[in-house]
């Protein structure tokens, strides 16, 4: 007897968080994009063939590609799964459509927008009387643009994360990944100051009622913070400071391999999206640090 969409979808969800660790966030968009493609095919997805993968892309069509590549991709690995697990005789994934999608370059911000934004928090921790949310605000800030860590990874921290006499913190990231990431003495520093709001039996270092700051209002703080530096608050958000921190890394000459373990990215592909930095930087690093850049060209005579 054949399982329903419902019952297969489940069992591919659970060797996925089982066996790869892959994220929850990550499960719920594999969960909603399959059982969305279920509906269209009336509760035979499972058992599609080609015409209904066509039909699915008809359905598709007035999505924008980047949409439609990640549905793709999610059908990909389920068929794979049913047909590892003997669910079908057949894999039709190569039916599924293939758009072609360039990927965006990240919002970026210069160093000197950012130097604006540490001049605001400058400024607020400068008066008399600071208030606590002025060092939380000098935490958040350096810890996110001091060590590229992603807005869930940095709201989660717990309050023990940040040691006065360790340069690196322990982040879980994607898929529960452990990972060292190397921690400026300003930010160490930032924190020092803020711990003395953070009660000693506070779980996490950002709390808030029932836990730790949420996401939604990490990226409150950031527009307001844009704002009050005079850039425009949709220029800037977590993720843009994220990449603002990868991007002047390896404009001064970082290591790509390394900037890839400092991100968390699984594929080096990922972290090479930060290779297009202004040209003119690359050619200077080249006449700088490359071994023959001291070299005399010898001419033939």
């Amino acid at each position: 007897m054949r399982l329903p969409d419902r019952d297969l979808i489940a069992r591919f969800l659970e060797m996925l968080a089982a066996e790869q660790g892959v994220a929850k966030n990550t499960l719920m968009a594999y969960q909603s994009d399959l059982m969305s493609a279920s509906g269209l095919l009336h509760g035979q997805l499972a058992a599609a063939g080609p015409d209904g993968l066509a039909e699915l892309a008809r359905q598709w069509r007035d999505l924008a590609n980047s949409s439609v590549a990640r549905k793709a991709s999610a059908l990909r690995r389920f068929f794979a799964f049913l047909h590892e697990e003997g669910f079908r005789a057949d894999n039709p994934s190569a039916a599924l459509p293939k758009p072609s999608q360039m990927r965006p370059l990240p919002k970026i911000l210069d160093i000197e927008e950012v130097d604006t934004l540490f001049g605001v928090i400058a400024a607020k921790l400068a008066q008399a009387h600071p208030m606590a949310n002025d060092y939380r605000l000098s935490a958040l800030i350096e810890l996110l643009y001091g060590s590229g860590l992603r807005a869930t990874e940095l709201v989660g921290l717990p309050r023990n994360a940040v040691v006065s006499d360790r340069p690196f913190i322990i982040v879980k990231g994607k898929g529960d990944k452990e990972r060292l990431i190397p921690i400026s003495n300003r930010a160490r520093q930032a924190v020092h100051e803020w711990l003395d709001f953070v009660p000693e039996k506070s779980r996490f270092l950002f709390p808030s009622r029932g836990g730790h700051i949420s996401r939604i209002r990490l990226f409150q703080i950031i527009k307001d913070l844009a704002a009050s530096a005079g850039l425009d608050p949709a220029k800037v958000s977590p993720h843009v400071l994220r990449h603002a921190f990868a991007t002047h890394l390896l404009a001064g000459g970082a290591n790509l391999r390394a900037l890839q373990s400092m991100l968390g990215h699984a594929d080096i592909a990922t972290t090479q999206i930060y290779t297009h930095v202004d040209s003119s930087k690359l050619v200077e690093l080249v006449n700088r640090r490359h071994p023959l850049a001291t070299r005399t060209l010898t001419r033939r005579t």
